[in-house]
């Protein structure tokens, strides 16, 4: 048996380290979620956690793990009778990234249950991890049903496993440990939400410490059995600690006062729902307990509010997890001098806490006269920038210049030849919906319809392998005509394997968004960058929605580059897009090609997930001898080899070259402008009754 790294020989990593001892005290904080960096012991921590968790008694032979004390009257195993359990150190069960539904929750055998009435069950990996510690490396980048089994399961205590009419159900409390690197993608909302505590862990910048962490693991790789032996003092010490405050958790007393704290803390912070303030109440009674005290603190609800708060102030994929420690520190206090008021009151007999009334002193005695309500504010009168005319960069070009040097420029950047700055993006809209026709095979989404493991039934085939989905109607159809020969005679059905049918089913795929963006200096004006930025971002908050990884690419100046190559991290791309700089010519096939570059990489490494390249750009191209010449045959590149194609048409102004629509054309794509991308757009809705007008 491999030796496990000592949890007390941990180098820093103090949040860490506290938010994995807080859920071993009090497995209802509702467990960790560890985002991070690679090489910052996320890992190391949680397998060391599961080497001080007291010794749990089960019942002998039973696969999933009942107290004997208190077995579970619903267990598959039972019932079971009185007797003696046997001890075991507590489990941790790792849950792989690519393991299926039925690897987590358990398999029923369908043929047993229908030709023998039997619940034939294998138990998953939520019954293994039942009363120990369930841990989930990468959890970022588990499909999402598995997510939402994996959560229900920990929110609830139990899972339930259902196949065509037959259920099994069986206790799973666990306590549930999920690792990140928000590179990688991060979780959805909803997702981050039902984690009890988050900790945010990195490497340590200074010398000394890191000296102190590579020492240790080099003598643990040396000889890990004399290492252990070395802090076994404090492991020792730290695993009483631990049943000391599981013995006084039921005594602390969480008063009306820490209550309160919490509840204006949560309000003060506008999350969303209750679970937040019930997190924080379990999470402050841990600490106290933790600490030896049997009274939570104002200290204990501030520890709690930055473990529990940061992951649940996010309001979309780009907003990055924190708590703004002032505006924390700023609510307690107003909730003490609250709390002292009211208890001012009750001294002087005045009005109860129940009251609606409040003392003349306790209300602003300036209130704000131009803050909300009628009348208040004033308009304001013009003079922004959208009022402004648009600038000499904004203006249609002639024909004659869509395959020249960018007008008023040099050829070498913006006006005066230079690179301007970045400019920040509109705000963003909701999309039309973007998706690749046909029927792919490619990882669960939203965006295009595939063949998939959930969704709506459209027919059967002979299962390869293990059955997973039964389609009940089919098998019944293949096994009716056999059943005089397989000499039935009760009334139920003889089934045999060969009968047994999987059930095709239909969903979505997420795909592979490449944005080609033109950051040129056509399309350098601040007004028509801005635009097309916010059209960007509104793209990425789609393709983060519907589960796409995307891609990144800019052409502008001599050349292309790839900004970010192809990620699951939605938010790394608008933070690339945000520094985007604009100026130089318009190497519009350059940008083309390195697409195509990427996508046929990309191809090689997964071939089952189908790119959308949506090329942002008014279609002018300029620089090197027939610029436009070479981005049509770019163009058509792309297009023999299927790649399912949008291009966001940028050009303004009243006359129009129609450029992006001929480009739509060499490409074998669709083009639409900004106003048509957005969802609710009028002209877009013109567009879609004349296009059916004329298909009637």
């Amino acid at each position: 048996m491999n030796t496990p790294y000592p949890f007390t020989a941990i180098v820093g990593q103090d949040d860490l380290r506290l938010g994995l001892l807080l859920n071993a005290v009090s497995p209802a904080v509702g467990g960790v979620l560890v985002r991070g960096e690679k090489g910052t012991a996320k890992s190391t921590a949680v397998r060391a956690l599961a080497a001080l968790m007291p010794r749990v008694a089960v019942v002998q032979g039973c696969r999933f793990s009942c107290d004997p004390v208190s077995p579970d009257p619903a267990c598959p195993d039972g019932p079971h009778p009185a007797a003696p359990g046997v001890a075991r150190p507590a489990r941790t069960v790792e849950l792989p990234v690519g393991a299926s539904e039925d690897r987590l929750v358990g398999a029923l055998d369908i043929e047993r249950a229908l030709a023998e009435g039997v619940k034939a069950f294998e138990p998953g990996l939520l019954a293994d991890a039942h009363r120990g510690i369930l841990y989930v490396d990468e959890v970022n980048l588990l499909h999402d049903h598995l997510v939402d089994l994996l959560l229900d399961a920990a929110a609830m205590g139990a899972s339930y496993v259902e196949r065509e009419g037959v259920s099994v159900r069986h206790a799973a409390r666990f306590l549930l440990v999920g690792t990140m690197n928000p590179e990688e993608g991060e979780l959805r909302p909803q997702l981050l939400d039902r984690f009890g505590l988050t900790v945010e862990v990195a490497a340590s910048r200074d010398t000394d410490l890191r000296v102190e962490v590579v020492r240790r693991r080099l003598a643990y790789d040396d000889d890990p059995a004399a290492f252990a032996a070395v802090w076994a003092d404090e492991e020792n010490a730290l695993r009483a600690r631990i049943t000391a405050a599981r013995a006084l958790l039921p005594r602390v007393v969480l008063g009306d006062g820490a209550l309160r704290r919490i509840a204006a803390t949560c309000a003060a912070f506008e999350v969303d729902g209750m679970r937040a303030d019930i997190v924080m109440a379990r999470t402050a009674t841990a600490l106290a307990a933790w600490a030896g005290r049997e009274e939570v603190t104002a200290d204990d609800v501030r520890q709690a509010a930055l473990l529990a708060l940061p992951h649940r102030r996010r309001r979309n994929p780009f907003d990055a997890p924190g708590l703004d420690e002032e505006k924390l520190d700023e609510t307690l206090r107003q909730a003490a001098e609250e709390e002292d008021r009211r208890d001012e009151r009750r001294g002087d007999g005045g009005p109860g806490p129940d009251s609606d009334s409040d003392s003349d002193s306790d209300r602003d005695p300036d209130p704000d006269p131009d803050g909300p309500g009628d009348g208040g504010g004033v308009p304001p009168q013009g003079g922004g920038p959208e009022d402004a005319p648009p600038s000499p960069s904004e203006q249609s070009p002639s024909p004659e210049s869509a395959g020249a040097p960018d007008g008023g420029q040099d050829g070498r950047g913006g006006p005066a030849g230079g690179e301007q700055q970045p400019v920040a993006a509109a705000e963003p809209f909701r999309t039309k919906a973007l998706s690749v026709p046909g029927l792919g095979e490619g990882a669960a989404g939203r965006r295009s319809r595939a063949r998939t493991e959930h969704g709506r039934t459209t027919g059967a085939r002979r299962p390869e392998g293990a059955l997973t989905k039964l389609h009940m109607a089919a098998t019944v159809h293949a096994a009716a005509p056999h059943q005089r020969a397989r000499g039935r005679s009760g009334r139920g059905l003889v089934v045999r394997r060969d009968d047994l049918r999987q059930a095709t089913r239909e969903g979505r795929e997420g795909n592979l968004v490449l944005f080609v963006v033109d950051a040129s200096g056509s399309m350098a004006a601040r007004q028509r960058m801005g635009a097309v930025k916010g059209a960007v971002l509104s793209l990425l908050l789609d393709a983060y929605q519907r589960r796409d990884k995307v891609g990144l690419v800019t052409f502008r100046g001599r050349g292309a580059e790839l900004v970010l190559p192809p990620t699951s991290s939605v938010d790394a791309a608008a933070a690339r897009l945000e520094t985007l700089p604009t100026g130089g010519r318009t190497p519009l096939a350059a940008g083309l090609l390195k697409a195509h570059d990427v996508l046929r990489v990309e191809r090689m490494r997964d071939p089952s997930r189908r790119p959308l390249l949506v090329v942002v750009t008014d279609g002018r191209a300029t620089g090197g001898p027939e610029p436009v010449a070479l981005a049509a045959r770019a163009g058509r590149l792309h297009a023999a080899e299927g790649t399912t194609s949008v291009v966001v048409d940028c050009e303004s102004g009243i006359v129009r070259l129609g450029l992006a629509a001929q480009l739509a054309r060499d490409l074998g794509g669709a083009a639409v402008t900004l106003d048509e991308l957005r969802a609710d757009s009028i002209a877009g809705l013109v567009k879609d009754v004349r296009a059916a007008g004329r298909a009637a």
